[in-house]
């Protein structure tokens, strides 16, 4: 086995998941992530947790919501499940990333809904999680194997705790101040983050950050105002998002485009009233991550980009007893700023994708 496999499971359960002698662990295993799994299997066997292992595939999922007649319900037996675990892993990577591209909408959006209290159990674990480097994700980047799995590892890899030293100081930047504003061609959009606490995502639950990789520091943004156009496509429910503008009005989008698949955009902010809200506000650091890849575990975090996201906030980013935007999607979107300005409170911190205390910074 390839020993950056093991290296991979190993900062996964001892930096990202931080398990413990006698932790009860969900172990969730896509497709073609069954390398990775015996790896991490291996790992918490040498650390006295216990383990139980989920097949989690995207076609076993297309086959059910297709076939599936009259509402759904919520999983009771699942939830048992999550809501004795200590910590849930979640490996990514499957045979087909759009397995379930011709899902109806409106299906989806039931499945979710009646999935919520699953969901809310499982980010109440210590949950993380990651992807193994696959062909399917290679083909989706558009790179061969071999240099994808070069990428997937340089982004995974890192010397975490510097990178976090690093991203501290966006924290505090985000933690004083009251309003940012990101402006670029097509962009003019201005969000208040009065009273919230920014999260240093340093892939570890330590940090109160759940993916490896990560390197983006995010809050819970507020009272959105303006405009703004996402140029990175993503794939969102097995389908590419191209060239999405969203305009807000007393923090909710009341107009929206997409140069391609507006449907499933569509589909994503009728989800629920919290939909059409912003939940996040995130800012990659991840200087390891240089080129996009179709894959929002990685563009997100990528150094010269901003990406916001529709649909439900962290609790991490809100005052203790303080409810967040609530939604049963969390969608992210996300736009280059390597020509563009990001600033908070009228200080200019990152211009043209370099940040002020970063070589090249231009004051």
């Amino acid at each position: 086995m390839d020993e950056r496999i093991h290296e991979h499971a190993e900062v996964l359960v001892d930096w990202s998941a931080r398990v413990e002698r006698g932790d009860d662990v969900v172990l969730s295993v896509a497709e073609g992530a069954h390398d990775l799994a015996v790896a991490v299997a291996e790992e918490l066997g040498e650390r006295g947790a216990n383990l139980v292992a989920t097949y989690d595939s995207a076609e076993v999922t297309r086959a059910y919501l297709t076939a599936h007649d009259g509402e759904f319900e919520a999983g009771v037996h699942e939830l048992a499940l999550v809501e004795n675990a200590d910590v849930y892993l979640r490996l990514g990577g499957g045979r087909n990333t759009s397995a379930t591209a011709d899902v109806p909408g409106d299906v989806r959006q039931e499945y979710a809904s009646a999935s919520a209290e699953v969901r809310e159990a499982r980010m109440a674990t210590d949950w993380v999680s990651t992807v193994h480097p696959t062909r399917s994700l290679a083909q989706q980047a558009g790179m061969a194997y071999e240099e994808y799995q070069a990428f997937a590892y340089g982004a995974m890899l890192r010397d975490w705790e510097s990178l976090a030293g690093e991203m501290a100081r966006m924290k505090e930047l985000l933690d004083e101040g009251s309003e940012v504003r990101l402006v670029k061609e097509d962009t003019d959009l201005t969000m208040s983050i009065e009273g919230r606490t920014a999260v240093n995502s340093a892939a570890s639950v330590a940090y109160d950050s759940h993916n490896l990789p990560s390197g983006e520091v995010f809050t819970a943004p507020d009272d959105t105002e303006g405009e703004v156009f996402f140029d990175v496509p993503m794939t969102v429910n097995g389908r590419r998002l191209r060239d999405v503008y969203l305009r807000f009005e007393d923090g909710e989008v009341v107009d929206y485009e997409a140069g391609a698949n507006e449907d499933v955009l569509e589909t994503v902010l009728g989800t629920d009233e919290g939909a059409r809200r912003l939940g996040e506000l995130g800012i990659g650091m991840n200087r390891g991550i240089d080129r996009y890849t179709d894959n929002v575990l990685f563009d997100e975090k990528m150094g010269d980009t901003v990406h916001l996201a529709l649909g439900r906030a962290y609790d991490s980013n809100l005052p203790d007893g303080e409810a967040g935007n609530e939604s049963a999607v969390h969608v992210d979107l996300i736009t280059d700023v390597s020509e563009g300005e990001l600033e908070i409170d009228d200080e200019v911190v990152q211009r043209n994708g370099r940040f002020q205390w970063e070589d090249g910074f231009e004051g």
